[in-house]
């Protein structure tokens, strides 16, 4: 992406981040689930633009989502839609209209943009592995009043959505993404979870289990988990430590699994790695598994200390979009709305990344967006050039006088007057 000079834009910046979203890209999801057919004025281009807009500022309602698209005739036809959007309409097309649509474009827009959303300023490189690809599993919960949702079983009187997570651990974007009910357990939310040879996968406790492993070994993957406290095992040998260097690897040795569960799922006989790491900030020793028997101890324990970057995901979409409050009490809908939410994501960390002079954090970087969305300036100076700073009002030349700053005189009176009367 370029930076065109200059201010001014024919389009306002809602507009040109909705132009990011390759034509061919939305006409392929379209065509696959065919949501478009025997439609007459609601488009499915129509909802990506309402709820999107939702979702940048931040809408509590699709009242407001309607009031913020209809501010003006120009302002609608410059963002693509031919109307306005109504109430009922959009919950119409948030009930009825496939979310697989808006799962297929973002993966899609995953793909296509993969080398740009890559290009991550911070992003620190682990030599031992450099190059290959890092996978982090986790999921996270959206609590929602059972009474209203009442497909998303959670607990006796409390309703939850899970996103259950596959996040590309060097783009912190994500590739997988499994929207279930709340009860659904961590583990089964990941069932169909399958990556391509010699990936590298990060997980916490929740996800160790010993048919899992199995199949990640079948898949000729490695895998980094933390281990349970009650699991049984046989150690096999220990492997010496590093006499100058990585003080906080306490243990690090060979050991076969000798559960029952391993014993079922045929991985009794698989030796694994078992460390053992000293976390200094909380003063705390956690417990990790793998199955690679090659990286270093510390390797493994930065992988594992790379697993809270799921987490800082997780914390940036609860706190700059629309994905705790949702518009809709549906199961399609609520699909919908996640998945636009993460399209809204992705697009941004585009801008952010290759259009952005400026090293914004992601939540001052939304907030500028928000606040110039409906503004005819082009991206590019709008993230180059918009500061939080302290600026002087300019006075016209035909501005009253100022009558309550104490400046004011009889001749200031008395320009006035002739100035009104004529």
């Amino acid at each position: 992406m370029t930076t065109k000079l200059g201010k001014k834009s024919d389009s306002p910046i809602f507009k040109q981040i909705l132009d990011l979203i390759p034509h061919s890209l939305l006409r392929a999801s379209i065509n696959k689930y065919k949501t478009d057919k025997s439609c007459s004025a609601y488009f499915t281009y129509d909802e990506l633009v309402s709820m999107m807009f939702g979702q940048l500022n931040k809408c509590l309602s699709l009242r407001e989502i309607a009031l913020g698209i209809n501010q003006s005739p120009e302002f609608i036809a410059d963002i693509g839609l031919s109307q306005s959007p109504a109430k009922s309409t959009m919950s119409d097309g948030n009930e009825k209209r496939d979310y697989r649509v808006f799962e297929h474009l973002y993966l899609s827009l995953c793909k296509h943009f993969k080398s740009e959303l890559s290009q991550r300023a911070e992003y620190k490189v682990i030599k031992e592995i450099e190059g290959k690809h890092i996978k982090i599993i986790d999921a996270t919960i959206m609590s929602v009043c059972l009474n209203l949702f009442s497909w998303a079983e959670y607990r006796t009187a409390k309703g939850g959505i899970k996103a259950h997570v596959s996040l590309d651990e060097r783009s912190m974007i994500p590739d997988i993404v499994n929207i279930s009910q709340a009860k659904i357990s961590d583990r089964r939310g990941v069932d169909d979870f399958r990556y391509e040879k010699d990936t590298i996968i990060v997980d916490d406790r929740g996800y160790f289990d010993t048919k899992l492993f199995k199949i990640r070994i079948e898949d000729e993957n490695h895998f980094v988990t933390r281990i349970k406290d009650n699991i049984l095992y046989d150690s096999i040998r220990e492997n010496d430590l590093p006499e100058d260097k990585d003080f906080h690897i306490l243990k690090d040795e060979i050991i076969r699994l000798t559960g029952k569960a391993a014993v079922e799922n045929e991985v009794s006989d698989i030796e694994f790695r078992r460390v053992a790491v000293y976390i200094e900030e909380d003063d705390r020793t956690i417990v990790l598994i793998t199955n690679n028997m090659e990286w270093e101890a510390a390797t493994i324990a930065e992988l594992y200390k790379r697993r809270w970057l799921i987490e800082t995901f997780f914390k940036l979409m609860k706190q700059n979009l629309q994905i705790k409050t949702f518009l809709g009490t549906s199961k399609n809908a609520c699909k919908s709305q996640i998945f636009i939410a993460l399209i809204c994501y992705l697009l941004l960390e585009l801008v952010r990344r290759t259009l952005s002079q400026t090293n914004h954090h992601f939540g001052h970087f939304i907030t500028i967006i928000r606040v110039c969305l409906t503004q005819y300036n082009r991206l590019g100076y709008i993230v180059n050039n918009t500061q939080i700073t302290v600026r002087a009002a300019r006075k016209r030349q035909h501005d009253p006088p100022d009558l309550f700053g104490g400046k004011a005189n009889e001749k200031d009176f008395e320009q006035l007057f002739i100035e009104f009367s004529s």
